[in-house]
């Protein structure tokens, strides 16, 4: 069986900076896929420039706002996601304690709805910050995967979670994601082998060529089937905080030519789409 990846950069939509390093990317050819955030602001605008391109972005369910961005407000505005003042919290910790199943699933289907829309329906969703993972407290799994299925959507799942996790699941997350994958499989809803990405700080990391270093190691133990790996290419100015250069390393890791040495030496095929084996 062959090594295929599908290189994504999240997070379509964000902000103009981002979207503007995400479609110059696309148009590059050093990604194949692009997720969308349907409740900021620029998303309509970001969404027609990857279409022009012939992308369709997958949809990003989007239950929280981005600190240091004005606060996103949910398309259903179902009570249990918001603050007070009727946006998404921007602490993932607080939608994990407070919000109610059928509201995540209402606000996903407000974005889905969104997408159809205006233009072409995506084939797969995920999640932004891993909120309906249960990272950050409940899990909505069950439900995002029953939901995913209605639609005919791939999701963002991998069979195989340690080359995301870093090493084993404890094992009370273990059986949780074993529960999961059997689930997806129940359903017949197309999941990747497995994910990758930096979960990494600045600090952590100490510089670009460690970032680099650690995508090739990533890259080089990716197992048969298709796998995705998933970035968040950005400028850092278009990023407050200190881990906005991480966005600006992951964008120079993607025009490399050490990176697309790599990916033609481990003999990986670059693809397209979500992510499941076809």
């Amino acid at each position: 069986m062959t090594r295929r990846v599908v290189i994504t950069a999240d997070d379509l939509g964000r902000e103009p900076g981002t979207t503007e390093v995400i479609v110059a990317l696309l148009a590059e050819g050093h990604v194949t896929a692009t997720t969308l955030i349907c409740v900021s602001p620029a998303a309509e605008q970001a969404a027609h420039q990857v279409w022009e391109l012939g992308v369709v972005p997958r949809l990003h369910v989007t239950l929280t706002s981005e600190r240091g961005l004005p606060r996103w407000r949910p398309l259903n505005g179902a009570a249990s996601l918001v603050d007070p003042d009727g946006t998404l919290s921007d602490d993932p910790l607080a939608l994990g304690a407070r919000g109610e199943g059928q509201d995540v699933i209402r606000e996903a289907d407000a974005q889905l709805h969104w997408m159809r829309d205006r233009g072409p329906m995506p084939q797969a969703a995920d999640s932004h910050a891993g909120t309906l993972y249960g990272l950050h407290g409940r899990s909505w799994l069950a439900e995002a995967l029953e939901w995913c299925a209605r639609h005919g959507l791939a999701f963002r799942l991998p069979r195989d979670p340690e080359p995301y996790f870093g090493g084993p699941l404890p094992p009370q997350l273990a059986a949780a994601h074993e529960r999961a994958v059997a689930l997806a499989d129940a359903l017949g809803v197309s999941i990747p082998q497995t994910i990758a990405t930096n979960r990494r700080s600045a600090h952590e990391l100490g510089g670009y060529e460690r970032l680099r270093d650690d995508y090739l190691r990533r890259l080089a133990a990716l197992p048969e089937g298709t796998s995705e790996l998933f970035l968040h290419p950005s400028r850092e100015d278009a990023v407050t905080g200190p881990d906005g250069i991480v966005r600006t390393w992951e964008t120079r890791l993607l025009r490399d030519p050490a990176w697309h040495d790599a990916l033609e030496s481990e003999g990986v095929e670059v693809v397209g789409g979500c992510g499941p084996d076809p």
